[in-house]
């Protein structure tokens, strides 16, 4: 008999065990189908009105918001527009200074008279130059252009 007591309480701690897992009382569920097929919806003004006050709230919102978002972009894509109009002024204006310089090296007397006798031309002689802007004093010199009268004969 001491045997037996020993296995049901060798066996009582096992089964304790199992019985700390089932703690409580199972739940159980039962579905339970519901009509509402004569159910009639009526209509709040209230909720209406707030809701459409809500929506046109929430356009204004989205209104400010893409319009402040626009402006932002607007101005970093015009701080972008200005930075390169002036790093291209700055290529400009190195340009402009670099052809000056051109210019005036090459206009250079010295350099031109250098290049002049290279190629065999000589100073002119007096009354070799003829100036195209100031007019003979006497009337004698060569006339480069002159305006005369032309007389038309008609043929027969």
């Amino acid at each position: 008999m001491a045997a037996a007591a020993a296995t049901i309480r060798g066996a009582a701690p096992a089964v304790e065990q199992r019985r700390s897992l089932w703690t409580g009382t199972p739940e159980i569920y039962f579905a339970k189908a519901i009509d509402n097929s004569r159910l009639v919806k009526v209509e709040d003004p209230g909720r209406n009105r707030e809701m459409k006050q809500f929506g046109t709230a929430l356009a204004c919102l989205f209104l400010l918001v893409f319009t402040y978002a626009w402006q932002h972009f607007k101005a970093i894509e015009y701080g972008y527009q200005i930075e390169s109009a002036k790093r291209e002024l700055a290529e400009k204006t190195e340009m402009n200074h670099d052809l000056r310089l051109e210019d005036a090296s090459l206009r250079d007397p010295e350099r031109i008279d250098v290049l002049a006798r290279r190629m065999g031309l000589v100073p002119p002689e007096p009354g070799q130059v003829m100036r195209m802007d100031a007019t003979p004093s006497d009337g004698q010199g060569p006339v480069m252009a002159s305006n005369a009268p032309v007389m038309v004969v008609a043929g027969q």
